[in-house]
């Protein structure tokens, strides 16, 4: 089993899709619900979502997560048996295995029911459709009016006897995830340059305000101090 104990909690959709073919003349017997075992409908649809919510205990990886919502569609087209389940959870991991055990079982499930009436049933497919959620889809648009500014503090980089790559690293970053107006500066570690270039950004209206390099804990370490400016 993987540690999920540090993914975020997102809502997460998933929806599998399960395809049985049957003889052209079970067909009619389902529709007419002439099936000895029952209703082939009723019963699929009921037990794909019984099935989604028991998946930790056919599956033996599979996390336990919290099903909020599951949905069971089972149709006809021509000599196939669509059967298709959607569920739902908001948890730190996906749905897809509670979607697909459904579609699985279910597709079992139409098997059973039908094989003492046709002899040539197949399962054809058993796959996952779609799935919503999780960090790759938790991303908030940033206006274009955002403003960054990326302050490195360094008295080797500022004399040009070190090259800069954390905060070159941090341009790059904030372009990644759409920050477009940047502004990047490189100072000596001096509370007042520090405090000069932070304020002035405060002051001009920028929302993020990011600071790098700096000397470390030591009596050149300015920029808790330069870094809070004081109105």
């Amino acid at each position: 089993m993987l540690d999920i104990s540090d993914k975020i909690t997102t809502l997460r959709i998933a929806r599998a899709r399960a395809v049985v073919r049957v003889s052209e003349e079970t067909i009619q017997k389902i529709l007419n619900c002439e099936v000895p075992k029952g209703d082939v409908i009723k019963i699929a649809k009921t037990y794909a979502i019984v099935r989604a919510k028991k998946t930790p205990e056919l599956i033996p990886f599979c996390h336990n997560i919290p099903v909020e919502w599951v949905d069971s569609d089972v149709r006809i087209e021509g000599s196939r048996i669509m059967i298709e389940v959607t569920a739902k959870t908001t948890y730190k991991t996906g749905c897809e295995m509670e979607a697909l055990t459904g579609a699985c079982c279910t597709a079992l499930t139409v098997y059973d029911m039908l094989k003492p009436i046709d002899k040539d049933i197949e399962i054809l497919s058993v796959k996952l459709v779609d799935k919503e959620g999780g960090k790759s889809e938790f991303r908030e648009e940033i206006p274009e009016e955002f403003r960054a500014g990326v302050l490195v503090v360094s008295d080797s980089v500022f004399a040009g006897k070190k090259k800069d790559s954390a905060g070159q690293n941090i341009l790059k970053k904030l372009e990644e995830i759409g920050v477009g107006d940047t502004e990047y500066k490189i100072v000596p570690d001096e509370v007042e340059q520090i405090r000069e270039e932070v304020s002035g950004w405060c002051d001009r209206g920028f929302q993020l305000v990011i600071t790098t390099g700096d000397t470390g804990l030591s009596p050149r370490d300015s920029t808790p101090e330069g870094g809070s400016p004081s109105y």
